[in-house]
């Protein structure tokens, strides 16, 4: 088909996620192949993907070898559950998820994405203190701004209220704090000095809805939604502390900042801390197959050892095995490739080019780890002013989302929080694509800044 007829057909049959419903897919373009760092649409406009697909195609498109990881295990056994019985595909994957796990995260519960990790987590923090006769332990802490899905679950753990307040009421019992925001904390504006008081916050939260009542927090090593929020030295070691304080169960939510983003093969390793469960998903195949899982410590799992207590929980394609085949052979491009530390060699290079725009006004500030980057835009960058909705809409929607494209760059544009853009490439990425980057950023940063008379 040529680009008008898909166009027309995707506008009267597509659906697209978090988009509006006609009209959207000729505008948005249509991706035809990729390869490498780049994608291609289907009338042959070349882009740089800033994004990795959506913090996910770690090894960047067209890799063979994927594609032939998937053929070949779908030739030997396509499909067959993990439910009683078992495959080695799910098996191997488990023991090589496990090996690179920290601490004692040795059990390996399969999903098909991230927001059914994070629910699965939920779900075992509450039959686990039901199983040790602890039943009224069934509340959950995330922060604001925090995004961990969409299921009704995992969108109650969500903190973004703009994704929330249409679906509400949702899963009882699910409570936010602040976050790890540096640039704009309030805890410590007058004190000089991070004083680690966000992290406090959630002790606190945990106090005034009892210890008895809550099972277990969450937190990412870095934080997506609201623009990249690294942790301040020290945060996540308190919020380790609070945790074993009061018996709850830390929940490192690594959809995104697992399997490389970071420069570690888990954002934990990253940060020195050792949670109860990692949740994962997005880079393990790289994106070339849905999988995501969770990661369990030991003694989350000893309830369960040998016991007719189950955990009552399961999805027909976790631990599928072309996804499983796939994540192996991702896995081995990591290790073949040296990914882990082409990420901490360059990731230098990435936030010394980022940081050139702030020349720019517009950007109050540049933050990120890794391959993970967000770049703030302000009104007023010695207030730190924003923008009003009305202004925000015009640089995002307005400017921003199309000018980007038109300059050949893929990222996210966004205002769940202050209007941020963030950056995250493929692993495979070096210097010549982060030039490429900002110069495109400056180009349309510009071209925002006059737009808003600037």
């Amino acid at each position: 088909m040529n680009h008008d007829q898909l166009a027309e057909l995707g506008n009267r049959h597509l659906w697209g996620h978090f988009s509006t419903v006609g009209g959207g897919i000729d505008t948005v373009r249509i991706m035809e192949r990729g390869d490498g760092c780049y994608i291609w649409d289907d009338q042959g406009n070349r882009y740089l993907d800033g994004l990795a697909g959506l913090f996910t195609v770690q090894v960047g498109h067209g890799r063979v070898e994927l594609a032939e990881a998937a053929r070949e295990q779908a030739e030997k056994m396509a499909y067959f559950p993990v439910w009683t019985y078992s495959h080695p595909m799910a098996i191997e994957l488990a023991a090589r998820l496990a090996n690179h796990a920290p601490g004692d995260l040795n059990r390996v519960f399969f999903t098909t994405g991230g927001g059914e990790a994070v629910e699965s987590a939920w779900k075992l923090a509450m039959q686990y203190f039901q199983s040790v006769g602890k039943p009224q332990k069934r509340k959950v802490i995330s922060r604001y701004l925090g995004y961990h899905g969409t299921t009704m679950g995992a969108l109650s753990i969500t903190g973004v209220p703009a994704l929330r307040n249409t679906f509400e009421p949702l899963a009882p019992g699910a409570f936010k704090v602040a976050n790890a925001n540096e640039y704009r904390c309030n805890f410590c504006a007058l004190a000089g000095s991070c004083t680690l008081a966000c992290a406090d916050d959630i002790e606190a939260m945990i106090l005034h809805e009892g210890p008895d009542t809550v099972a277990a927090v969450f937190v990412e090593p870095v934080q997506n939604s609201g623009g990249c929020f690294v942790p301040a030295d020290g945060y996540m070691q308190r919020v380790r502390d609070i945790c074993d304080r009061y018996d709850v169960l830390m929940v490192s939510d690594e959809v995104i900042c697992a399997f490389g983003r970071l420069g570690h093969m888990f954002g934990a390793d990253r940060f020195g801390y050792v949670p109860d469960i990692i949740t994962c998903a997005k880079g393990l195949t790289s994106g070339y197959s849905p999988l995501g899982a969770m990661i369990v410590s030991d003694r989350l799992v000893e309830p369960f050892i040998n016991s007719t207590n189950r955990f009552l929980h399961g999805f027909t394609f976790g631990g599928h095995p072309v996804s499983c085949a796939v994540a192996m052979a991702n896995l081995d491009i990591f290790e073949n490739e040296g990914l882990l530390q082409h990420v901490l060699d360059n990731e230098p290079e990435f936030r010394r080019q980022l940081e050139t725009l702030k020349d720019l006004p517009i950007v109050g500030d540049v933050r990120g780890a890794g391959y993970f980057y967000g770049i703030e835009m302000v009104k007023d960058r010695d207030t730190k002013a924003s923008f009003t909705p009305a202004e925000s809409e015009l640089l995002i929607r307005r400017v921003l989302s199309e000018s980007l494209l038109e300059n050949g760059l893929i990222c996210r544009a966004d205002d769940r929080g202050d209007p941020v853009i963030q950056l995250s490439p493929p692993l495979i990425a070096g210097p010549e694509h982060f030039e490429e980057i900002t110069t495109a950023l400056r180009t349309v940063l510009l071209k925002g800044m006059a737009e808003l008379g600037m």
